[in-house]
C-alpha cells in the first residue's frame, strides 16, 4: 500500500470512529429520557432532540451518502423541522443509525479521485473530503446540542467516559 492509500485509509478510520462515537453518545441521551422528552422543546428558538435527528439524517444523506455517489438530492430540510411526533426513541435511533452506517459505506468506498472530486452541496463548493469533514463535524455539533438538551432535562452528567481517566497527560 503506498503511502496516499494509507492516508486515506487514514482519514477514512477516523472519520468513522467520530461517527461511531456521536451515535454512541445519541444512544445514551435517549436512553436517559422518556418519549415525550424527545419531543419538547425548551423554548420556540430551539429544537426538539426528535428534530436534531431527523436533521442529521438528512444531512448526512445528503452531504456523506447522495453528493458523494453521485445519486440524486431528495433532502427536504424544512420538513425535518416540521415534524413533532411520529417517531418513537428506537424508530429515530435505528433511522439514525442505518443512516450512518449507509454514509460509512459511502465512505469507505470512495476512491482517490471521488475523494478529491468537487462538488456542489447546499450550493457550497466542496471535495469528497470537505463532505466528509463537514458530515463528522456537523455530527458532532448536533450531538452536543442534544447532549445539552439531555442534561436540562435530566440534570446529570451523562457518563460519556465513565471508568476513562480524561486527565491522563500526553505522551
Amino acid at each position: 500500500m503506498d503511502k496516499d492509500s494509507k492516508i486515506q485509509e487514514e482519514f477514512i478510520q477516523n472519520a468513522n470512529y467520530r461517527m461511531d462515537e456521536s451515535l454512541r453518545m445519541i444512544k445514551i441521551c435517549l436512553d436517559k429520557l422518556s418519549e415525550e422528552a424527545i419531543w419538547q422543546k425548551t423554548n420556540e428558538s430551539t429544537n426538539t432532540i426528535g428534530n436534531l435527528i431527523l436533521h442529521l439524517c438528512g444531512n448526512i444523506t445528503q452531504y456523506g451518502i447522495a453528493s458523494l455517489q453521485g445519486l440524486e438530492d431528495n433532502r427536504d430540510r424544512d420538513a425535518e423541522f416540521a415534524v413533532f411526533s411520529g417517531y418513537s426513541k428506537s424508530e429515530l435511533f435505528q433511522k439514525l443509525k442505518d443512516t450512518v452506517e449507509e454514509a460509512k459505506k459511502s465512505f469507505n468506498n470512495s476512491s482517490s479521485e471521488n475523494l478529491l472530486k468537487k462538488r456542489s452541496v447546499q450550493g457550497f463548493e466542496f471535495t469528497g473530503i470537505g463532505n466528509i469533514v463537514h458530515v463528522v463535524e456537523h455530527f458532532s455539533y448536533h450531538t452536543g446540542q442534544i447532549a445539552l438538551l439531555t442534561k436540562l432535562q435530566k440534570n446529570s452528567d451523562l457518563g460519556f467516559y465513565a471508568g476513562v481517566d480524561l486527565n491522563v497527560k500526553n505522551e
